[in-house]
């Protein structure tokens, strides 16, 4: 996710993700791909009504739905979600969609289909919300937590879900990916207008619905769905709370974009 500030117009850009791990196959992935395509047909539509290409005002960011303080814990939540498919100029979402279209090969092969879009869900909520706990002035958009997220899961599911996996294929995948989240997480450290607290929040919340699920991965679809079930109910009441608790520490009133 990148991230503006009321006052600075500027806006810097992730790093792309390694190459695709070789242990996926070469097949379309049905969900990486609807989620692609709504990102780009969301930048599109910014274009066509208006919004530069290159980098998108403030304004126009907030009125496709960026994340902002004042208005995600007050009267519109849901730019907790919308932000998520929101990008602040062609790079950005160029560079974000390279990253989950590689990334999506894995996880389609790892999740089943409802599984990983619950998780790329609640991970791009849970990176939201870590960004208006540290960063309420801050205006964010941007797919990188649910992205940092998907790594996170992977990661987890693959160290511990005893999948059927070459074990050179496993380390190289895994390299891969700690890779990936390491790299970036220190490029958005050291470069300005970044938010890595919605990479973290992402990335944390994933490693830990990755483990969750992990052991479960290779079962009957009957136990996997049950166990899915109860998972991201759990996971909703989480998400929940930490919106009741981030609005209520938040001292967000008062703001103007």
């Amino acid at each position: 996710m990148i991230s503006n500030r009321a006052d600075d117009p500027g806006f810097s850009t992730p790093t792309p993700v390694p190459s695709r791990p070789a242990v996926v196959a070469r097949t379309k992935p049905p969900v990486t791909t609807a989620l692609v395509g709504i990102n780009v047909a969301v930048f599109a539509a910014m274009v066509l009504t208006g919004a530069s290409p290159a980098a998108p005002t403030i304004q126009q960011l907030l009125k496709w739905g960026a994340n902002w303080g004042p208005l995600s814990l007050g009267p519109q939540p849901w730019r907790i979600l919308t932000s998520n498919y929101v990008h602040g100029g062609i790079i950005h979402i160029a560079l974000n969609m390279w990253c989950l279209w590689n990334l999506g090969y894995l996880a389609e092969r790892i999740f089943d289909r409802w599984t990983y879009l619950l998780t790329y869900t609640a991970c791009g909520l849970a990176g939201s919300l870590a960004s208006l706990w540290l960063h309420p002035q801050v205006v964010g958009v941007g797919a990188s937590g649910a992205i940092f997220g998907m790594a996170g899961a992977s990661i987890a599911a693959l160290y511990l879900g005893r999948l059927p996996i070459p074990k050179q294929a496993l380390r190289g995948t895994l390299k891969s990916l700690v890779a990936f989240a390491g790299y970036n997480l220190f490029f958005g450290a050291v470069v300005p207008g970044i938010d890595n607290s919605a990479h973290i929040g992402g990335l944390v919340t994933g490693l830990a619905l990755g483990a969750l699920l992990a052991k479960h991965l290779t079962e009957p679809s009957e136990i996997r769905n049950q166990w899915r079930m109860w998972i991201f109910v759990a996971a909703t009441l989480a998400l929940f709370s930490l919106f009741t608790f981030v609005k209520h520490a938040s001292g967000f009133k008062g703001l103007t974009p």
